[in-house]
Parts: structure tokens; C-alpha cells; sequence
């Protein structure tokens, strides 16, 4: 696994997905989405807020469905950061049994349909069930190709940077780094992304047009869609729309357009 507190964790130094700049005129290989607005949803019909988080993760299933027909191999979600814990314990309990639950049901249907899913972000704070079951999950599709999910879950990016760099400053300390080798791609090799190609693509709904600690290192050049629709109604078919759009955008990472 990729997590500093999983007991599968993938060995240190271990080579990152390769970027390929010279992708920037064709669709986005890897899409990453903050599903926000589950909670206003759910107020705006008179319902309590883990109603709306239920249709979101109800949303999931649509939305990555729809990614191998739209060229995209990547998708990641962002599910529950780090400062998510400062809501109410009832609505963190909730989202802590949504999840388990969606593991339990999801995990077949996932597999069979060829669906690799990982998990990212730091797990000391999770129960051990949903551990559990995170871990047999991320064993049941190993080596599945179709699309590859990945689930941001008790993640934060300077959380994830913090524990990236105190690994690597161990290693330094045991004498098997040194550090006139730490670069930017060494450090790369030390997230919880390290197998996985940076993000290409982030969307987020809601209308709100902030990026809320989510993939800061990762998404450096990534092109960014803010859009109103609220998580539960956001549909394949805006999915697709957006997705398209990006082909005709000018990426120049830092260079100028040819």
C-alpha cells in the first residue's frame, strides 16, 4: 500500500509513474475530483446531510463507469481530508459507516469490472474494520487494468508531504539516502501517489473555487475546472463535456506554444 502506517506499504525509492508532458494536447490520462456539495444537496430537499453524501457516493459508480470510453485511466476522488474530522461526530461517524459499507458492497462489482483501487492518505486515525477492509479491497483488484480509482481518505496534501519528507529525512538519518541525491524526484518516489501519474485534470463542483489541500505537489500543472453543479447531480454526461473541453487547452508547463 502507500500509506506510512499501512502494513503493505510499497518499498521506498520505488520508480513513480512516468509524466509526459507531451500529452498536454490530447485527453487527460489522469482526472482527479473534489466531490463537493453532498451536504447542500441534501439541505436543499430538507434532508439530513449523509443523505447527500449516500447519492454522491452513488455518483462514483456513474463517473468512473464513464472513464474508460472518455480515455482516462486515472481517477481520483477525494473523499475525506484531514480537516474533515472538525465536523460533527454524528456526521463523521455517518461517512466512517458510509464508507465500510460501500467497501463491503462495492468490492465484487469493482473487481468484475475491472476496476484497480487504491487507497491514499494516512490511516492511523481509521478504524481497524475499515483498515481492514481498505486493505482487502486494494488485494481483491490488484490486478485489475480496466481503470485505476484511487480514494483520498483521511488524506491531506501537506499531511502527505509533511510524512513524505520525515521517511525520507529517516532514511537520510540510516545513512541510505544521501542528500545530495533529495531532488524533486526523489521526493516524488516518497508520497502516497508515488505509483501514479500526476493529475492532469481537477474538477471540482460546487461552485466554490478553492482546492482545499488536495494534491498540492501532485497537481503543480494541472489544469483546473470550478463548476456549479453539486456532487450528486453531476452527471457523465458533464463529465464527458468537461473531459472534451480540456483536449483544446494550450499546456505549456512553463514552456510557450509551439
Amino acid at each position: 500500500m502507500f500509506t506510512r502506517s499501512s502494513t503493505k506499504r510499497q518499498a521506498k525509492g520505488a520508480e513513480a509513474a512516468p509524466r509526459d508532458p507531451d500529452e498536454g494536447h490530447r485527453g487527460p490520462r489522469h482526472v482527479a475530483v473534489i466531490m463537493d456539495g453532498n451536504g447542500r444537496w441534501a439541505q436543499a430537499r430538507g434532508r439530513p446531510r449523509l443523505f447527500g453524501h449516500h447519492a454522491g457516493a452513488k455518483r462514483v459508480r456513474e463517473i468512473v463507469n464513464a472513464c474508460p470510453d472518455l480515455g482516462v485511466e486515472y481517477l481520483t476522488v477525494f473523499a475525506f481530508s484531514t480537516e474533515n474530522w472538525k465536523r460533527t461526530q454524528a456526521e463523521v461517524s455517518g461517512l466512517m459507516s458510509l464508507f465500510r459499507r460501500y467497501i463491503s458492497k462495492e468490492a465484487r462489482a469493482l473487481r468484475d469490472e475491472g476496476v484497480r483501487v487504491r487507497f491514499i492518505g494516512d490511516r492511523v486515525r481509521l478504524d481497524a474494520k475499515l483498515i481492514a477492509l481498505m486493505d482487502e479491497l486494494e488485494s481483491l483488484t490488484e490486478h485489475n487494468e480496466r481503470i485505476n480509482l484511487t480514494i483520498a481518505l483521511n488524506y491531506g496534501s501537506r499531511d502527505e508531504v509533511s510524512r513524505a519528507i520525515k521517511d525520507l529525512a529517516g532514511d537520510v538519518a540510516k545513512g541510505t539516502l544521501s542528500p545530495a541525491d533529495v531532488d524533486e524526484e526523489t521526493l516524488t518516489k516518497y508520497l502516497d501517489t508515488r505509483v501514479l501519474p500526476d493529475p492532469d485534470l481537477v474538477i471540482r463542483t460546487s461552485g466554490e473555487a478553492r482546492i482545499s489541500n488536495f494534491l498540492l505537489w501532485q497537481s503543480a500543472y494541472a489544469e483546473y475546472e470550478f463548476v456549479d453543479t453539486l456532487w450528486p447531480d453531476f452527471t457523465k454526461d458533464i463529465f464527458a463535456g468537461i473531459v472534451g473541453a480540456y483536449g483544446v487547452r494550450d499546456r505549456r508547463f512553463g514552456g510557450t506554444s509551439t
